[in-house]
């Protein structure tokens, strides 16, 4: 994954240092940590769901691609094609259920 892509891990990363700097502003009162914590944690939401969204579409790209190739391999007897479109689509199908939205 090149660095441009968003990613889950870091999102979190950034949501979870937000909210503590945020809080930590707001214990000692500098409004500046507070909205620095504030604008972190947002940023840090915002990139961890274009990561789930980026993830839900791979997993539904790979489950139709693996289905198409399941199916073409069945009825061309391709057994193994079939099942390499079967696990194709069977890693599609987790790879969105990780990606849900909540």
């Amino acid at each position: 994954m090149s660095s441009n892509q968003p990613s889950k891990t870091s999102g979190q990363y950034h949501s979870a240092k937000g909210t503590a700097t945020e809080t930590l502003g707001s214990t000692t009162g500098s409004e500046s940590w507070q909205q620095a914590g504030a604008e972190e944690h947002a940023q840090g939401e915002r990139e961890y769901n274009a990561a789930q969204a980026q993830g839900y579409a791979e997993g539904t790209k790979d489950r139709m691609g693996g289905r198409k190739d399941a199916v073409f391999g069945a009825v061309t007897g391709d057994r193994e094609q079939e099942a390499s479109g079967n696990v194709r689509r069977d890693k599609g199908e987790t790879q969105q259920a990780m990606n849900r939205p909540s």
